[in-house]
């Protein structure tokens, strides 16, 4: 979509400031682009030829996570990397959709463009508003009776169905709570974790004396664990946690741990195996003593 400003229209008044920052990040995005068609050229990269959509796709999401990770631990210069691995990746997918002739970088970038100044008329335009949440229900009006989507049935509607579950549970409650279904102290959650964590102890212990498996018993262990996880990520919410965010810095943490206990067993010439679980778990708990420590 073409903007109809001119680049002085839309910097405004801060011109002089923000227009010589837009100059030197176009020409990085122009050295940028065309190093990345250059890896994608016929004579260019093995790895990078072979790539496409579908099999990058993982990369964007791991991609993500980092820069999520970069920015809790306010990390500057992690930041700096992750969001260039980030650009790296977007503009893969627009290059490699610009060869197959499905729409250009430069489309998809307009395109974003014109949603920026359309969706902000109290910038670009004559609208005055006062606050974030008028922000957020100009734009969502502005999507549907400018744009023409469709009007959502319900608030729940607004979280896209192909998310990750995790990231779609706590985007869930974050709806539901933004029209007042929640819990009114964050501490009100604990009896409902309580409660789950009663309910899955009691089918898991009649889940081991069943000596068949059955589909109905399954069931109900998948339907516990659902429960379960679902009140602790509201649990996280409720206290300010993205859990996403805290189950990639946990995953990071048992990482870091076990490749500590691997380095020490083979240290010690030991192999890994339950038969040595007694010196693992004391490496375990050294690998957190020297975390402390740091």
């Amino acid at each position: 979509m073409e903007i109809a400003h001119s680049l002085d229209e839309l910097a405004g008044s801060t011109a002089a400031e923000i227009l010589p920052r837009a100059e030197a990040a176009a020409e990085a995005f122009r050295t940028f682009f065309t190093i990345v068609a250059r890896l994608r050229a016929s004579d260019g990269c093995p790895w990078d030829l072979a790539q496409t959509p579908a099999t990058i796709r993982g990369n964007i999401i791991e991609e993500a996570y980092e820069l999520a990770e970069a920015i809790t631990e306010q990390d500057s210069a992690h930041m700096m990397e992750e969001t260039g691995d980030l650009f790296l990746l977007a503009t893969m997918v627009g290059y490699m959709n610009q060869q197959a002739g499905l729409y250009s970088v430069a489309d998809s970038l307009r395109e974003a463009s014109g949603k920026l100044v359309r969706r902000h008329p109290h910038v670009f335009g004559d609208v005055s508003l006062d606050n974030p949440d008028q922000v957020v229900e100009q734009w969502n009006a502005i999507k549907e009776k400018v744009e023409g989507r469709r009007r959502k049935d319900s608030v729940l509607d607004e979280v896209h169905r192909h998310l990750p579950p995790l990231e779609k549970a706590y985007k869930l409650q974050k709806k539901a709570a933004k029209v007042g279904f929640d819990w009114k102290r964050p501490e009100d959650i604990w009896p409902k974790v309580e409660e789950e964590i009663k309910e899955i102890r009691q089918v898991c212990g009649e889940h081991q004396s069943d000596a068949v498996h059955a589909t109905g018993q399954q069931d109900r262990l998948l339907d516990e664990f659902g429960d379960l996880l679902f009140a602790v990520i509201n649990a996280a919410r409720l206290y300010g946690v993205d859990p996403s965010v805290a189950l990639h810095h946990a995953n990071e943490k048992f990482a870091g741990r076990f490749r500590h206990v691997e380095h020490r067993m083979r240290e010690a010439g030991l192999p890994l195996s339950s038969d040595q679980m007694e010196t693992m778990d004391r490496y375990w708990n050294e690998a957190k003593a020297l975390e402390d420590r740091q």
